[in-house]
């Protein structure tokens, strides 16, 4: 089990939630719930995240509709970067940041409407990985937050690009084929392979009018569809 970097869920369009390096945090529709999620196929305390120097493990609280892990029922597991949880209507990716980029650790906390943000990861410098340990969305959503500017590189097994942004937000994306909205949706939507991330003044015109949030709906929207 990887316990390296700092450990977060990832729950797009909301913002990340970072979890503990020691403690529990319970998820579900009640308000004393430290993770909050609303929809209705989501018992009001639906699942616990126990984090400790060994690592984080999810187990169910006896939810209506049961807890997932990459598809598969659990009662209580052990979570990997990457692992993708299934919680009612809402899926949460596992990651761990290195706290070079994560910013230190701060704490986050989970509002009536959305999780916010009490302290931005902020990447000072490159920052690279596995996209089967951090997907592209999670990319994208650490840069928006950490307000940067540079590239960022997909070497994805099909379909690698380049995606700029400026201040956080996507202003240019090129593929094999394709440039600018299309181009940024193919690279969100990889799978497996590498990413890196360059900071950089230097950026390409514009080609692409929306927020990383926006971003990723669409890409949602057009996986649900079958169109990505």
């Amino acid at each position: 089990m990887s316990t390296s970097g700092k450990p977060m869920l990832f729950i797009p369009p909301l913002a990340p939630f970072a979890l503990p390096s020691e403690g529990a945090v319970t998820l579900g529709r009640s308000s004393s719930c430290e993770l909050r999620l609303h929809d209705v196929d989501t018992s009001r305390r639906h699942a616990e995240i126990v984090c400790a120097s060994s690592g984080c493990r999810i187990r169910d609280l006896a939810s209506t509709n049961g807890t997932f892990v990459n598809g598969e029922r659990i009662q209580e597991r052990d979570l990997e970067p990457g692992d993708r949880i299934q919680v009612g209507a809402n899926t949460l990716t596992f990651c761990r940041v290195e706290s070079a980029v994560s910013g230190g650790g701060g704490a986050f906390s989970a509002g009536d409407d959305k999780t916010v943000l009490a302290e931005r990861p902020v990447p000072s410098e490159a920052f690279r990985g596995d996209l089967s340990e951090i997907p592209p969305f999670a990319v994208l959503q650490i840069m928006e937050m950490g307000r940067k500017t540079g590239v960022l590189k997909i070497e994805a097994d099909t379909n690698p690009g380049s995606l700029w942004l400026r201040y956080g937000n996507p202003i240019h994306a090129e593929t094999k084929g394709q440039v600018g909205f299309d181009a940024a949706m193919r690279l969100v939507c990889a799978k497996r392979g590498r990413f890196s991330f360059e900071p950089t003044q230097q950026t390409p015109e514009a080609t692409i009018e929306a927020t990383v949030t926006e971003l990723l709906l669409e890409a949602a929207r057009q996986l649900d569809e079958g169109r990505l």
